[in-house]
């Protein structure tokens, strides 16, 4: 018998809340498979499971908060017998000895899980607690994007357009007092909606906040970060990514970012010690190059989900798997090994105007790199001061694991791959 534990969404979760099940008792699963729903400060997480076997109970009930860790469902292998449902905790006072006489009672089975029937929208927690609130009808409101989650953000839209649409136009019987008494409590109960919209997204940043506030805090107490800073000369990567835009069609083009991220993916094959994971074990260097990409969130916060092997992708499916992560991230529909595999995050503000950014570790990772805006700037070529498009590329690190000079030299191998665009494909 195998437990299946509630995973670690990131550094900053502690505890995280059952939306739905995806499977129920006897499901055959397998790898990589989709099981369970569950909302973080960050938005639902569909949560999938590395395991095959068949699905022997589930521990939680959905709606319930679970600290990381604590068993949510109990798997079996393929022939291996069903066993005993999981002991449930005593409850902290011991219920009055029955009378002699009462017959014994029946034992009590636990109800079998909701089972997501064809067609039902899901809707984490807080979204229906927020439409509540707002004396929105939940069932009305859609999702983001197909199949995903209904999320708080989805509510608040729907408030929105609510308070947008028109009112319907008195009838002629009624009186101009009576249609201003109207359109005064129509303002009163919009004003209404307002502040519980306000106040309900408040306190939702503000736990956002307490959690990233916690992981960084974390950070920057246990990691010895250095920094390092790089102007690197982009003129050749900014060129060649025009003339190649060019010649595709509108929806075929690359963002600037992509090359970027495929250079500093490349890059981390010549500096591996800054790809990987600190544990209590110390230093863990990951095979794998799963960049963690910061991307901000729809009214607000950041995440930083993994695209996964990101020095093995090419062009075009580095720009195919960034528009799916930002849409998911923008619709709620982030998957659990996204959220727990980066081994190593990339930040860009250069579209905020920013210069140069220097970041702070996302433990339990080890780097993270921070590209400013691009910018001309003169510099000296061939004996001769031309523009030049430069970009300040930057690198936090954790001195336990590596150090300047090694740091230095990821900073120089990143600026050569950039200055070589046709080793990027």
């Amino acid at each position: 018998m195998h437990e299946f534990r509630m995973p670690a969404l990131g550094a900053d979760m502690d505890a995280g809340t059952l939306v739905e099940w995806m499977v129920k008792p006897g499901d055959a699963i397998k790898r990589g498979q989709v099981v369970a729903v569950v909302e973080t400060q960050k938005g639902a997480i569909e949560v999938e499971i590395w395991e095959e076997g068949i699905v022997d109970s589930l521990a939680v009930e959905t709606g319930r908060k679970v600290p990381v860790g604590e068993v949510l469902a109990l798997l079996r292998a393929p022939g291996e017998p069903a066993g005993a449902a999981p002991a449930r905790p005593a409850p902290a006072v011991p219920p009055p000895a029955a009378s002699a006489a009462a017959p014994a009672a029946p034992p009590v089975q636990a109800a079998p899980a909701a089972v997501p029937q064809a067609g039902r929208t899901r809707i984490s927690p807080s979204a229906r607690k927020l439409a509540e609130e707002l004396g929105i009808a939940i069932d009305s409101v859609m999702p983001a994007e197909p199949g995903g989650v209904v999320s708080r953000t989805d509510v608040e839209r729907a408030a929105a357009a609510a308070k947008a649409a028109p009112a319907p136009a008195a009838r002629s019987g009624i009186s101009a007092a009576a249609g201003s008494g109207i359109s005064a409590a129509t303002s009163a109960a919009t004003s209404a909606t307002t502040s519980a919209t306000t106040s309900v997204a408040a306190d939702w940043h503000a736990q956002m906040r307490k959690a990233i506030a916690a992981a960084m805090s974390r950070s920057k107490r246990e990691i010895p970060h250095y920094y390092l800073a790089s102007e690197i000369d982009v003129t050749a990567v900014t060129d060649w990514l025009v003339g190649e835009n060019l010649k595709r069609s509108v929806a075929q083009r690359l963002l600037p970012a992509v090359p970027f991220m495929k250079a500093v993916a490349l890059a981390l094959r010549e500096v591996p010690e800054l790809n990987g994971l600190w544990t209590a074990d110390g230093f863990q260097p990951s095979p794998a190059i799963h960049l963690g990409m910061a991307i901000a969130m729809r009214g607000g916060g950041l995440v930083a989900p993994a695209i996964h092997d990101a020095d093995r992708l090419d062009l075009d499916a580095m720009m195919a798997a960034l528009r799916d992560l930002v849409t998911r991230v923008r619709g709620g529909r982030l998957r659990s090994s996204e959220m727990s595999d980066p081994t190593v995050t990339l930040t860009s503000l250069g579209d905020q105007g920013v210069d140069g950014v220097f970041a702070v570790i996302y433990p339990p990772q080890v780097a993270i790199v921070g590209l400013g805006k691009v910018v001309e700037r003169p510099r000296a070529v061939g004996g001769a001061i031309v523009a030049r498009k430069v970009v300040t590329a930057t690198l936090a690190a954790d001195h336990r694991v590596s150090d300047g000079h090694r740091g230095a030299l990821f900073l120089a191998a990143l600026g050569r791959l950039l200055n070589e665009p046709e080793k990027l494909r």
